[in-house]
């Protein structure tokens, strides 16, 4: 698989759009085009293979599936593991005739993306950092009540920003990325140790996203049954994730209807209201 000119623009394009704070807005851009399993149908899309990309974004989604910014502090870029090692992961794939949805193909496509991920907060600060220009214009722009400005420094200038530390480099990683590939191939055969270390330490990488993922919703030992039933239910019953996506939809609005019921009911102090006291 060689990725083109072509294909690393638009890949490129999408980077931008994905990016932090998000030029196609938050929630269109960072929370659904930045998200792995997007950008795995996307860079399928471009790439011309739909299952491959969707598999190998299933499997680093599960890595970065509890993925916050607080404060703006990131730990690894989603725009880098989605339109950067996503389309490395899946040349590496056909490169070494790896399947995405066998175990050894899902454990290459996360340490791809994790690799990668690191190395994104570099373009993620970066464009940060060339931001501040533009907000410094924009406070010289309010001081002087020159309010039409702020639309060129809200939505022109950082353009660049982005152009800069997430277009060029995106474009340049992706088609310069496959030849890359080929000599890691060359230099680390598949029955060698550093791939076989690559495969065990990828394997391990979904279960720290499903862990920091519990330790957030986790709050007494209980609520472990409910996250484990789904789990139980796709072993014994062998249904697929939409499927257990219905029945676990079907168990929130019950919980749901059940907690505004307790919040509604009215309160009766001592079985006696004021009227019968006076009666």
């Amino acid at each position: 698989m060689q990725i083109s000119w072509i294909q690393a623009i638009l890949l490129g394009l999408f980077a931008c759009l994905s990016s932090m704070p998000g030029m196609g807005g938050s929630s269109i851009g960072n929370y659904t085009l930045g998200r792995p399993l997007i950008g795995g149908l996307v860079c399928g899309i471009i790439l011309g293979d739909i299952p491959t990309g969707i598999m190998v974004g299933c499997a680093m989604q599960v890595v970065y599936i509890s993925l916050v910014t607080p404060g703006g502090t990131v730990s690894a870029d989603v725009r880098a593991v989605s339109y950067i090692g996503i389309p490395l992961a899946m040349v590496a794939l056909n490169s070494y005739g790896l399947d995405a949805a066998s175990t050894e193909g899902a454990a290459l496509a996360t340490s791809f993306g994790t690799m990668v991920g690191t190395l994104g907060t570099v373009l993620f600060y970066g464009t940060a950092t060339i931001n501040l220009l533009w907000q410094h214009m924009g406070w010289k722009a309010v001081e002087k009540r020159e309010y039409k400005k702020l639309y060129l420094v809200d939505m022109g200038l950082p353009w660049i920003s982005h152009l800069v530390c997430s277009f060029i480099p995106t474009m340049i990683m992706c088609k310069m990325g496959a030849n890359v590939v080929e000599l890691i191939k060359t230099a680390l055969p598949m029955d060698g140790i550093a791939m076989k270390t690559l495969f065990t330490v990828g394997a391990l990488l979904p279960c720290v996203g499903i862990a920091i993922l519990l330790k957030q919703i986790v709050k007494n030992i209980t609520d472990f049954v409910p996250f484990l039933f789904g789990f139980v239910l796709a072993a014994s019953m062998g249904i697929n994730l939409v499927s257990a996506t219905v029945v676990a939809s079907m168990f929130a609005i019950l919980t749901y209807r059940l907690k505004m019921a307790t919040i509604n009911k009215p309160a009766v102090a001592d079985g006696f209201d004021d009227e019968e006291e006076d009666i």
